[in-house]
């Protein structure tokens, strides 16, 4: 089954920027995800294991190198990578 996550991260640190950076070079590294980030969020397309297994890494990766993160998930069982045209 395939999905799609639009995932937003918030550390709660004065040098917030390079954990967030980091966490998404880290999920691009996955060759069987699909990738796309904007200014608001991150979007993950994949199989859905594939990308929950990821997922739980990545975000248990920093929960253990920061004090305190947030992650915002919405999560959706149809892959919506294809943008609408009108």
């Amino acid at each position: 089954m395939q999905c799609s996550v639009e995932i937003s991260m918030y550390p709660l640190d004065k040098n917030y920027i390079e954990p967030i950076i980091s966490f998404i070079k880290k999920i691009r590294s996955y060759p069987n995800l699909s990738v796309e980030t904007n200014g608001m969020s991150t979007q993950i397309f994949g199989q859905y294991d594939d990308v929950m297994n990821v997922l739980q890494v990545e975000i248990k990766n920093c929960f253990e190198l920061q004090e305190k993160v947030v992650f915002n998930l919405k999560v959706i069982n149809s892959s919506l990578q294809e943008k609408p045209k009108f």
